[in-house]
């Protein structure tokens, strides 16, 4: 047997193997097929190697070597994090509306999580911890975290000014929790048009049993909120598939809503996520099932996030295509063109500063997505 072929022998579960249903998840091998980059299934499925591997390595602890290790503290300071002023001189100190949703996480992650340790945001020499477009205004900060309770946490930070101000952050609970994914996307668009969305994010297809293991700890919390009991449209997003009926959901226009409804309950929906976790006895056996449906959600939605074209015209396709595939949906697999074969027509590029409203329109009350959704799959429905 040729030696690149050896790679493609790796054990996997039912879910990808077997002729049985998928559900049921009992152990299976990997055929071997005459291909260093594809591998075959007992069904006659075809996956990206490249795919494969990013599953297999959820599955085994991450370990920095001593000169990537980074502190928390370390991590923020890197780009100067949190942030005091905006991109834009001009602006007061007002100017970055979300920063204290993203300094009370910081501070929420490292008093409550187990073990909270800061993972790379490089992958193939390509660094998604920074970038920033000096000429149109705009920059963006990204950090990766893993505690005991997490696989994942990342934080994205987008400034443009008053243009568009962005926070968003994701939370993959550790695979042996069969639990919804934490999703929060909050934007701003010239400090006059508001969108925000936070929600537990049910992950498997046939959700009715699910989610109703969690939805009713949520329910509670969304009656305090009328302002934040929106629905989205259809445009990009199928709202049967990795959305909950307890789902925070607001366009808005009066800047106090940030303050007065959405702080207090994007706090609460994140403490009870870390509850509903601690009051869930692990279970190693789902490992397998809960990372084949974690990889779901992110080729979904990664195939469908609006905000695509924005990073392909603020900072490159090269760059773009590995922040989507790579970090922000970093078990996704990656279709041949990358983003340019799911961007929608009219996604090539925002204005400068990426707003969605220099042109005349309101994306959202027209059932469109706006071009600066950075979700996990949270975005416009």
């Amino acid at each position: 047997m040729k030696a690149q072929h050896l790679l493609l022998v790796v054990p996997v579960v039912e879910a990808f193997l077997s002729t049985a249903p998928r559900h049921s998840f009992v152990g299976h091998g990997w055929s071997v097929i005459e291909s260093p980059t594809l591998l075959k299934d007992t069904e006659g499925d075809v996956m990206d190697f490249g795919s494969r591997r990013k599953l297999e390595a959820a599955l085994k602890p991450r370990i920095l070597s001593p000169p990537q290790q980074l502190s928390i503290k370390e991590a923020q300071a890197v780009h100067g994090m949190p942030w005091t002023s905006s991109i834009d001189p001009a602006l007061g100190e007002d100017a970055l509306l979300y920063m204290p949703f993203w300094e009370w996480q910081m501070d929420f992650m490292k008093e409550q999580l187990t073990d909270l340790r800061v993972e790379p945001t490089t992958f193939e020499d390509i660094d998604f911890s920074f970038n920033e477009n000096t000429k149109k205004k705009a920059r963006i900060v990204n950090l990766n975290f893993s505690s005991k309770e997490y696989r994942k946490i990342r934080m994205t930070y987008y400034d443009a000014g008053d243009q568009t101000q962005v926070f968003n952050s994701v939370w993959y609970p550790a695979s042996e929790y069969n639990l919804p994914v934490l999703g929060v996307d909050l934007l701003a668009f010239n400090r006059k048009k508001y969108l925000a969305i936070v929600d537990f994010q049910p992950i498997h297809k046939e959700e009715a049993h699910h989610a109703q293991t969690f939805e009713h700890i949520l329910k509670p919390i969304k009656e305090k909120y009328e302002s934040l009991k929106g629905r989205m449209s259809s445009k990009f997003y199928d709202e049967t598939q990795f959305f909950s009926q307890q789902m925070l959901f607001a366009r808005f226009e009066d800047e106090q809503v940030v303050s007065k409804d959405l702080l207090p309950a994007f706090q609460q929906y994140v403490r009870t996520h870390l509850d509903l976790i601690k009051s869930t006895s692990p279970e190693p056996s789902h490992k397998h099932q809960v990372l084949e449906r974690q990889q779901a959600y992110d080729t979904y939605s990664a195939e469908r996030d609006p905000a695509t074209g924005l990073f392909a015209a603020m900072f490159g396709k090269e760059w773009a295509d590995g922040f989507v595939y790579d970090f922000l949906f970093s078990l996704s697999e990656k279709k041949e063109g990358g983003l340019a074969a799911f961007m929608p027509p009219g996604m090539g590029g925002p204005p400068a500063g990426g707003n969605p409203y220099a042109s005349g329109g309101n994306p959202h009350a027209q059932g469109q997505a706006s071009p600066l959704l950075v979700t996990p799959g949270v975005a416009s429905r």
